[in-house]
C-alpha cells in the first residue's frame, strides 16, 4: 500500500466570495467561505435600533431636540464587507470610520482600510466566530473599539485595543445608561439599544 498525498483546499479569498448571489449573506473566517444565518428578530431589531442611534447622531452632524448639536465626525454603515487579510473578509453588522482618519467616505467592496470601530450582534450561530475567530483578527489588525451586542442576555461588551491587546472596558445590561467609546460624548440606555425603549431625539 502506497500513502497518498492528499493536497489541502486552497483558501478563499474575495474572489471567490464575489462569485456568490448577491442575496447571500457569507464572509471569509480563516479562509473559509462561511453562509451568515438569517437574522433572528431580536438580531434585526438590534441592528436597526444601534445602528439608527448612531448614526443619527454620530454619522452626520446635527441638532438635536434641545437645539444643541450631534457630534458628527464618524462614516457608520451596516451588513458591510471588510478586508482585513486576503482570507479575512467580514461582513460586518455594524462598522464606522472616524472622518478624521478615513477623510473620505468608504466606498467600493470589500473596503481595505481598518475600521475605528466595529460591533457583532452575537446569535447562537456566530457567537464562537465573533468571540474568537474576528476577536484575534480585530486585535492583529488593532482595530481600537471592539462591542459585543447580545440580544439573548441584553448585554453591551465594549473592547478598547491597548498596547497589550483588548481589554474590557465596559459591560452594561438592561436599566443602564452608558456612555460606550468610542461614542461616550452622547449617554444611552442599553434597552435603546435593544429597541426595548425609543430612541428619543
Amino acid at each position: 500500500m502506497t500513502d497518498r498525498c492528499v493536497s489541502e483546499a486552497p483558501k478563499a479569498t474575495f474572489k471567490d466570495l464575489a462569485l456568490l448571489p448577491d442575496e447571500l449573506r457569507a464572509e471569509i473566517i480563516d479562509g473559509v467561505i462561511i453562509e451568515k444565518a438569517g437574522p433572528t428578530y431580536e438580531h434585526g431589531i438590534a441592528q436597526r435600533a444601534l445602528g439608527g442611534f448612531l448614526g443619527r447622531r454620530f454619522h452626520r452632524s446635527g441638532r438635536d431636540q434641545t437645539g444643541g448639536h450631534w457630534p458628527g465626525g464618524w462614516w457608520i454603515g451596516s451588513e458591510i464587507d471588510v478586508e482585513y487579510e486576503p482570507h479575512q473578509v467580514y461582513c460586518h453588522d455594524l462598522v464606522g470610520w472616524r472622518r478624521e482618519r478615513a477623510v473620505a467616505e468608504p466606498s467600493g467592496r470589500p473596503i481595505r482600510s481598518r475600521p475605528d470601530w466595529v460591533c457583532e450582534i452575537l446569535s447562537e450561530s456566530n457567537e464562537r466566530n465573533d468571540r474568537v475567530n474576528k476577536f484575534r483578527v480585530h486585535q492583529a489588525a488593532r482595530v481600537p473599539h471592539y462591542w459585543l451586542l447580545d440580544p439573548a442576555e441584553r448585554v453591551l461588551v465594549v473592547h478598547r485595543f491597548d498596547s497589550s491587546g483588548y481589554r474590557i472596558v465596559l459591560t452594561a445590561t438592561t436599566g443602564e445608561p452608558v456612555r460606550a467609546e468610542p461614542f461616550a460624548d452622547v449617554e444611552v440606555r442599553i434597552d435603546v439599544m435593544f429597541g426595548d425603549e425609543p430612541d428619543d431625539e
